[in-house]
């Protein structure tokens, strides 16, 4: 089979070509309106791109809590090795190169020019000058595969490289601050339990842009009278560590998360995945470490967008990603978004912040803290919002079903009566994110407060790495036991509740709520809820007794 590589979209009526279901994507606001911004993408370019395939067999929901101690070729749930054949036979023979192909993550990397990968796939593909972005590529419309690997690919990630999320974290000026706390400080508040360090835990986070210097994480642990952690950049897609000179910038999210998770499971190791800031580069990254060795504790991601600025395949294949952590054995935690419950979206509805809203996330809202840091005693404890987009992410989401675990619960907005929950809601748990009783961190020399549920995944991933310590195991998908000790109208022994706020749209009230979830965590007690048997991984950190 030939392609002319000199036109970059064929006909989908062409036996030869079938759709991909949920490639379809809308053009990016702003330049992308402005003709005089946007030109034909150079055909001669060489760019790389994500090809994901199916699983040989689908996951059964029931394994999830648990699950078996692998999740490639050898059970089935990674790519069969004769689909992968097939796709390396039918792109190369239509001129793509295949750089890399694991059957665990079922990701083919795939190389071509961009004149080769857009004909193969269906697509034109244009330059966009932002006036204030780099030129990046964009796309419009679906893709299309050919017809031998329909239903084999399932998701197409790269050619478009718009950014894919943004970073859940806020300053507020020092003037409006009311509070601030070290991470040390949050972990008597939130009771974590004594006797628990992370040691033999590791702490995967996710970053797509900015980086860090040892620099500041010595200043800053040895202000705090703790050792410095292990801490590991991992390059994922060409992205790498990166610190600039701007604390308000992406450093600001990368130094906030390893200083938060570092300072909560201070032997635990820190292995940060820097990717590029596109859908292919996000979910790469997740399935990188989702697959590494030893297995996370906890995955930490604080970055986000309004679900219906993802394409459906983006989301699906995250969301598979995450389903792979679970089987392994990780958590994933994930801000629920700083931008109240429209997320920053300007059309007057309400919208769930993806990838927080995958029903194998663990969702992180945030909360505004009074306490006394030495003590631990707690003053008040209410939803965060501070303004339209300052406050806790949270909602219901459009894009994936109310899952069994939430099938009991309401959701309560304005003051109509509470309704049956129409999706997942979003988030599950919460800590403080509010800027203005914020965490106390340092950033490219300098030392500030930052806010942001940003700063509540590290926190919770800092938890579980230590139960996961404690234990010797992770706990995978977390929110069956967390609700089950929860029944409509309460949160359980294992949290503290917060009845106070809004985040806009949605009230908090008693037992979970579309703001701060089930509540903030009372770790102890916690460790209790959710310490279970200990599935079939055997892969405990090399520091582990």
């Amino acid at each position: 089979m030939n392609i002319d590589a000199n036109h970059s979209r064929h006909s989908n009526d062409s036996p030869a070509f079938v759709p991909l279901p949920g490639s379809e994507r809308g053009p990016e606001p702003g330049p992308a309106a402005m003709p005089g911004l946007r030109a034909p993408a150079p055909e001669d370019q060489e760019i790389e791109i994500s090809v994901y395939l199916r699983r040989g067999k689908p996951v059964p929901e029931q394994l999830l809590p648990g699950g078996p101690p692998d999740v490639g070729p050898g059970t089935g749930h990674g790519a069969d090795p004769s689909d992968i054949e097939l796709a390396t036979r039918t792109l190369t023979s239509l001129g793509a190169r295949i750089i890399h192909a694991d059957p665990q993550t079922r990701c083919l990397r795939v190389g071509g020019s961009t004149g080769t990968l857009a004909a193969i796939f269906g697509t034109r593909l244009e330059i966009l000058h932002g006036n204030a972005t780099a030129p990046r590529r964009h796309r419009n419309g679906g893709l299309s595969v050919p017809a031998e690997l329909d239903g084999i690919i399932t998701a197409v990630l790269g050619l478009d490289d718009r950014p894919a999320a943004r970073p859940r974290f806020h300053f507020a000026p020092a003037a409006t601050q009311n509070a601030s706390y070290t991470p040390l400080d949050l972990a008597r508040i939130y009771d974590f339990p004594a006797g628990t360090d992370g040691n033999g835990s590791v702490i995967a986070i996710i970053e797509l842009g900015g980086g860090y210097g040892m620099a500041d994480l010595q200043a800053y642990f040895s202000s705090l009278e703790i050792p410095v952690p292990k801490v590991t950049a991992i390059a994922v897609n060409g992205a790498r560590n990166v610190p600039g000179a701007d604390p308000q910038g992406a450093d600001g999210e990368v130094l906030l998360d390893i200083e938060v998770a570092g300072a909560l499971a201070p032997k635990a190791e820190i292995k940060v995945y820097f990717a590029p800031n596109t859908d292919a580069g996000f979910i790469d990254a997740v399935s990188r470490a989702a697959h590494d060795s030893p297995t996370p504790a906890a995955i930490s991601i604080s970055w986000g967008q309004a679900e219906d600025q993802w394409t459906e395949q983006a989301r699906t294949q995250m969301d598979e990603a995450f389903i792979d952590a679970t089987l392994l054995g990780a958590t994933v935690t994930a801000a629920a978004g700083d931008n109240g419950s429209a997320d920053n979206v300007p059309d007057g509805r309400n919208h769930a912040d993806f990838p927080a809203s995958s029903p194998h996330a663990l969702a992180c809202g945030g909360t505004s803290l009074l306490a006394d840091p030495r003590t631990g005693k707690v003053a008040s404890e209410t939803v965060w919002n501070d303004s339209t987009h300052s406050a806790t992410g949270g909602g219901v989401s459009d894009a994936f079903d109310v899952p069994a675990w939430q099938g009991h619960l309401s959701v309560a907005t304005g003051t109509a009566p509470a309704t049956a929950l129409a999706g997942r809601g979003v988030p599950d748990v919460a800590a403080v994110a509010d800027p203005r009783t914020g965490y106390k961190v340092r950033v490219d020399g300098s030392d500030v407060v930052i806010g942001g549920t940003s700063a509540v995944a590290p926190l919770w991933a800092a938890l579980l790495a230590r139960l996961s310590g404690a234990s010797g195991h992770g706990g995978g998908l977390l929110q069956p036991a967390l609700y089950a000790g929860a029944p409509a109208g309460t949160t359980g022994a294992a949290f503290r509740d917060i009845i106070a706020g809004n985040n806009g749209t949605y009230l908090a009230t008693t037992g979970w709520d579309a703001c701060t979830g089930l509540g903030v965590p009372i770790g102890t007690a916690l460790a209790g809820r959710i310490r279970g048997p200990a599935p079939a991984i055997s892969a405990p950190g090399p520091d582990a007794p």
